[in-house]
């Protein structure tokens, strides 16, 4: 589950991370006094205004209806309210979010902490995620930090330093000075970056997530290490275990399609396809849209009804994958094992009916418990449903349909 920087940053701080401070809002008057309330704190001059969406690269995202950049400098009080009503309510378009853009709800107004001292603010990337492949988490630093990451590893790769973290002793503290000695700090600045590793590492075991990405933590000119940007990931499978961290869901930021899915116990992911695909089970839903792919279509979405497949998964199923005037026809691909095609098949015919007016073709496939019972009611329906029960058939029903 993905949450907001401001979100993230009050988890930092939690558990002991220094941040760069700041107040969210979501109307310009907020902002004003959020300002206000930084300056009495900090003593700050200039105000940061953040859109905060569940995007990167906002600081280069342009608000369409303003021309504002998803991060701004405001370096007075007035200069606060006119560029944040430039930002809040408008759509942010950024290299994640796709043309379509990310309505704005709220800003987070920073301090400044590039301020002129002894020493020049220098920018790292931090991250700590998990390592499939080795069973471990891993951190990652670069010198590199408010660049896209990405594009780091590409082209210099060398500036990317790792550590991976034994789960059965922890984060060990030579590892977390290597690390900094990696960074090329030194003195007060060396100290500082151990400990901010330390209860970096300390927030994301104990919050389950699966993801901190912190670009960029700052050097200050007077040699504070501060984490001026958080993206956190929360694991969804953990959150029955941190119900104060479910709350912070933002529904607004999500497809709604996709919400749905989840109140209706589906696993769906929109893609932009025109054969959308209701199967039971993530495996048989990725070889199905090869098979959509290898008749000449490209699948709509990813939806997973689970093994547990009845008339109302498959009504929902229906209706969501219905929503998307992309969709050109429906592939069905179910597997009887804990579930029996035949009753399946009485789910499909029920559906159908009762949401009505469905003028696009649908192929059910149809393999495993009752298998042909299931192709025999789907076929006597009288319904625009089509049966089959191998890959190949409901291959070429696909091409036939989509010619």
């Amino acid at each position: 589950m993905n949450i907001h920087e401001y979100q993230a940053k009050d988890i930092l701080k939690k558990y002991g991370v220094q941040i760069q401070r700041g107040i969210v809002a979501d109307t310009a008057d907020k902002a004003l006094n959020a300002a206000k309330e930084l300056h009495s704190e900090t003593g700050t001059d200039w105000y940061v205004i953040k859109a905060q969406i569940h995007a990167g690269g906002r600081g280069k995202g342009k608000i369409q209806e303003t021309g504002s950049n998803g991060v701004v400098l405001a370096k007075s009080l007035d200069q606060v309210t006119e560029k944040a009503k430039n930002i809040i309510g408008g759509t942010l378009v950024t290299h994640q979010t796709g043309d379509e853009g990310k309505k704005v709800n709220k800003v987070l107004i920073a301090e400044d902490v590039y301020y002129p001292g002894d020493s020049e603010p220098k920018e790292f990337y931090l991250s700590i995620l998990l390592d499939r492949a080795k069973s471990c988490n891993v951190i990652m630093a670069s010198t590199e930090g408010g660049m896209d990451i990405e594009e780091v590893a590409e082209k210099t790769p060398e500036k990317i330093v790792k550590e991976w973290i034994d789960p059965a002793v922890g984060l060990q503290g030579f590892q977390a000075r290597k690390i900094a000695f990696a960074l090329g700090l030194e003195g007060n600045a060396f100290k500082e970056m151990v400990k901010f590793i330390y209860a970096l590492y300390k927030a994301y075991e104990a919050t389950d997530s699966s993801m901190f990405e912190i670009n960029p933590v700052l050097k200050t000119s007077d040699n504070k290490i501060l984490a001026v940007d958080a993206k956190v990931n929360l694991d969804d499978n953990a959150l029955f275990r941190h119900k104060d961290l479910a709350e912070l869901r933002d529904l607004s930021e999500e497809d709604p399609a996709e919400v749905e899915a989840g109140r209706s116990g589906l696993s769906y992911v929109k893609l932009d396809g025109n054969v959308g695909c209701m199967v039971n089970g993530a495996g048989l839903a990725m070889a199905t849209m090869d098979i959509i792919k290898l008749s000449g279509g490209e699948p709509a979405n990813f939806l997973d009804v689970g093994g547990g497949a009845n008339a109302e998964t498959v009504e929902a199923g229906f209706r969501i994958i219905l929503k998307d005037p992309n969709v050109k026809a429906i592939l069905i691909n179910i597997f009887g094992g804990i579930v029996r095609c035949d009753r399946v098949a009485n789910g499909v015919v029920e559906a159908y009916k009762k949401i009505g007016n469905i003028d696009i073709p649908i192929i059910v496939r149809l393999q495993g418990t009752n298998a042909e019972e299931g192709a025999r009611i789907i076929e006597e329906s009288g319904l625009k449903v089509s049966s089959a029960i191998l890959l190949k058939d409901a291959a070429t029903k696909v091409k036939e349909v989509l010619s």
